[in-house]
């Protein structure tokens, strides 16, 4: 479980999009306000961002509270980007506490999140695990779930599917086989696709761009609750959220 948020416009300092907000990722770290799984977001943080020119994503991840890393909040202050992902985690029990789980995942130019968890890991997604070729089960970042099911996202993007249709086929395709809950966020640097599935989800437009977020950063009005079960795509002129649809078991595997 976790809060996570995506971010994609105009360059925008960390600090304004995570930090300075009254209800920001920095103060859902300790205070969410509509986390419906965990109280508190302490077993690490990242944030991945884009530099201009450069496709392929930087990060910062640490196994520390996000509150309790200063040099970060240096970073944060005088580093911007037209593209942000970032997450505050909330491990699962029996999940390794170390850097390497949390978000953002990274492979190429993209970026991904997850908030949620899979139940009865690993033994539910041991099939479609052994579906992953053996260089991309070796490459997985951390041993929990959240890391499969990037390589499970991975697999799509690289047969060809679009963003929001590796998430909708991952979340289809994993539902069949396991319980749980999964909001995935997914971006290249270019737009966002993200998925509500167990937990809840929030977008924001404005003149600079626009931010997707598992709740809202602030009181300021415009803020949409993407409904259950729902994917939504952007970029910074254009939402969209349509319900995600339901396959039949045989289809969703694929």
């Amino acid at each position: 479980m976790c809060r996570h948020l995506a971010y994609i416009g105009t360059p925008v300092p960390l600090a304004e999009l995570l930090l300075v907000p009254d209800h920001g990722l920095l103060a859902q770290s300790w205070a969410p306000r509509r986390q419906r799984y965990g109280t508190v977001n302490a077993d690490g943080f990242g944030v991945g961002w884009y530099a201009p020119g450069d496709p392929v994503p930087a990060r910062y991840r640490r196994s520390v509270p996000i509150w309790a890393d200063r040099s970060f909040a240096d970073v944060a202050r005088v580093t911007s980007s037209p593209a942000v992902l970032a997450a505050v985690r909330s491990a699962t029990p029996g999940m390794p506490p170390d850097e390497s789980a949390a978000a953002p995942y990274a492979h190429g130019p993209w970026l991904f999140s997850h908030n949620g968890r899979v139940e009865d890991w690993p033994h539910a997604l041991e099939e479609l695990a052994a579906s992953l070729p053996p260089a991309r089960l070796l490459a997985l970042e951390a041993q929990v779930d959240s890391a499969l099911l990037w390589a499970l996202v991975q697999e799509r993007l690289a047969a060809g599917a679009d963003a929001g249709e590796a998430l909708i086929q991952v979340v289809n395709a994993v539902s069949s086989v396991a319980g749980g809950r999964f909001n995935f966020l997914l971006t290249d640097g270019t737009a966002i696709a993200a998925t509500a599935a167990g937990d809840s989800l929030f977008w924001r437009t404005g003149p600079g761009g626009v931010v997707v977020a598992s709740e809202p950063s602030d009181e300021s009005p415009g803020w949409q609750e993407v409904p259950d079960n729902s994917l939504l795509t952007a970029t910074p002129g254009h939402v969209e959220v349509r319900p995600i649809p339901t396959l039949t078991k045989e289809h969703a595997a694929t």
